[in-house]
């Protein structure tokens, strides 16, 4: 019994000693934790606040993964390599040739001019890799590099030939280029993967613009070389990460995140269940803002006075890559807003049928350049999914006030009146008739239903 019970207790003390061990290899993981989040915390967020240009995950690719890859040039080390692009890397090499000899400034002053930055720039890539982190050399080469050659395209556009001195039978620079090529690198130039930094850009415009100290000058050069070449409204795009975020901006106005300081926007709770001919029947008119670019500005959306005001929007064989680029980099990119993802999904919403696409076209708002209206429909389908609306948007508070408008009784009147005709004259001539008799027994019962009110003792 004895025997017994010093085996008991020293059972007890076995398992008290591992207890006690535990909660001492626990506190002390504790304060190890501690010590990394009280260095690394601000480090990291400092970290996050820098980058900009992003791998888009396979969850948001599935949707077509060849709108995220380039198909002529890379910019950048993402797809830097790529066997279907490398016949571009020659034409790279000229530009850079052809830039230097314009502006006349030393190479080795240029490298050294990105290599003060050099570490912010590899901070702007999210996924950089070992292999450029560690290789500095070959990432400012890169930057240089792939720099130039889109420097020298944006300026090449914006002065439609008339600077750089290339030969007029150059396969890139030249009448037969910007009609053959340029759209295809404007096109890649929109990804949010093949971004340069918008610094290094600024560095090589300084010694176009001959700012060496100042870079405000170069940065409001660059910003307005990219919205000339992206076919967007002039603005005071400010301070921006990239071209495609400048390009972005551009299609909002000129407060950083895109809304307006005179416009009180309204909440939207409701579900958006309206399609462009059902407005179109409610009375609804509709007017086309901004020019001939490829979209104007999605934040003056609204509607007042029985006009809905929408953006004009050029629609082509690159809307889709510009679009799901646009909506990567809002949800990848914290703080950037969720404004062109509101207006993709309510132009999805309001687009149903060809009907829809025929109507906003004979009022000037979309430009088809598709085969046929059919594939436009397809085309928000597609680019509306796994995307969510901002109710804070200027399209919430358009949208409030249609709906204020579309409960109005004769607002509901009209639209029922319209819709039958609009089926009578499709289908059956009977439609009309059967609308009147319909619209007659409303006002009857509407008739009776306030008349007690008004008339107690009858």
């Amino acid at each position: 019994m004895a025997e017994e019970c010093l085996i008991e207790l020293k059972s007890m003390e076995d398992e008290t000693s591992t207890m006690v061990e535990h909660q001492k290899m626990a506190e002390e993981w504790l304060i190890e934790l501690k010590a990394m989040e009280d260095e690394t915390s601000t480090m990291v967020e400092r970290q996050w606040k820098k980058r900009s240009i992003y791998k888009v995950p396979p969850h948001m690719t599935n949707l077509n993964k060849n709108a995220y890859r380039p198909q002529v040039v890379s910019f950048g080390p993402y797809h830097h390599g790529e066997e279907h692009l490398m016949p571009m890397e020659e034409h790279k090499k000229r530009a850079l040739f052809h830039f230097l000899k314009r502006t006349k400034k030393p190479f080795q002053m240029i490298v050294d001019n990105l290599t003060k930055v050099v570490q912010d720039l590899k901070d702007s890539y999210d996924l950089l890799g070992d292999v450029w982190q560690s290789n500095t050399d070959g990432f400012l080469k890169l930057m240089v590099l792939d720099g130039c050659f889109m420097l020298e395209v944006l300026c090449y556009y914006n002065d439609f030939g008339h600077s750089g001195n290339y030969a007029h039978n150059d396969p890139i620079f030249s009448t037969h280029g910007i009609l053959h090529v340029m759209r295809y690198i404007r096109r890649d130039m929109l990804l949010l993967e093949n971004q340069l930094p918008i610094r290094v850009l600024i560095e090589l415009a300084a010694a176009v613009t001959g700012e060496d100290t100042e870079k405000r000058h170069a940065q409001t050069f660059v910003n307005g070389l990219i919205l000339w070449f992206t076919d967007s409204i002039w603005s005071d795009t400010g301070e921006c990460l990239h071209l495609l975020d400048t390009f972005r901006k551009g299609m909002l106005c000129s407060s950083p995140k895109g809304q307006r300081e005179d416009i009180m926007y309204v909440y939207y709770d409701g579900k958006i269940t309206v399609s462009v001919m059902e407005l179109q029947e409610a009375g609804i008119c509709f007017e086309a803002i901004g020019t001939g670019l490829t979209i104007g500005r999605i934040d003056e959306i609204s509607f007042k006075d029985k006009v809905l005001r929408l953006p004009i929007l050029i629609v082509d064989d690159t809307t889709e890559s510009m679009f799901l680029n646009l909506i990567a980099f809002e949800r990848l990119h914290v703080g950037s807003g969720n404004e062109v993802t509101s207006y993709v999904y309510f132009m999805k919403v309001i687009i149903n049928s060809v009907e829809d696409v025929i109507l906003l076209q004979s009022q000037g708002v979309i430009h088809n350049a598709l085969e046929n209206n059919e594939a436009v429909v397809q085309l928000f389908n597609l680019l509306a999914k796994d995307i969510v609306f901002n109710p804070h948007s200027s399209m919430g508070s358009a949208l409030n006030e249609i709906n204020v408008y579309r409960r109005k009784r004769w607002v509901k009147c009209r639209a029922k009146f319209a819709r039958a005709y609009h089926l009578s004259t499709k289908w059956s001539p009977w439609g009309s008739w059967t609308l009147i008799f319909d619209i007659v027994l409303s006002m009857v019962q509407t008739v009776y239903t306030i008349y007690p009110y008004h008339h107690p003792n009858k």
